[in-house]
């Protein structure tokens, strides 16, 4: 398991809040990797503000891009979603269900 990085809980809480990220993270997540064409296609929004958001999942640390030559894909993070999920609970879940 791997432990986030100072201030990282905060960046993926921020990172998520948004609806068309959380979006874009169910896309990617839904297959081993989902190059950037594929999400321009699917949402109707410009190629800039694409990379926006994908810009913002990766430094959270949710996504993580390979480059073969000018096109890109990207991979869900598994390891730091659960390292998100499990401080979420530490933070409150045991509050929540004491």
């Amino acid at each position: 398991m791997i432990a986030l990085q100072p201030g990282q809980f905060e960046r993926i809480a921020k990172a998520l809040s948004d609806p068309r990220r959380f979006a874009l993270l169910e896309q990617i997540s839904a297959g081993k990797e989902c190059p950037q064409s594929t999400l321009c296609r699917m949402f109707p929004v410009t190629k800039a503000t694409i990379s926006h958001h994908l810009k913002e999942l990766q430094q959270a640390g949710l996504v993580s891009s390979e480059k073969d030559g000018q096109y890109c894909c990207y991979t869900v993070r598994r390891d730091v979603l659960q390292a998100y999920s499990d401080e979420l609970m530490r933070r409150v879940g045991a509050k929540a269900i004491a």
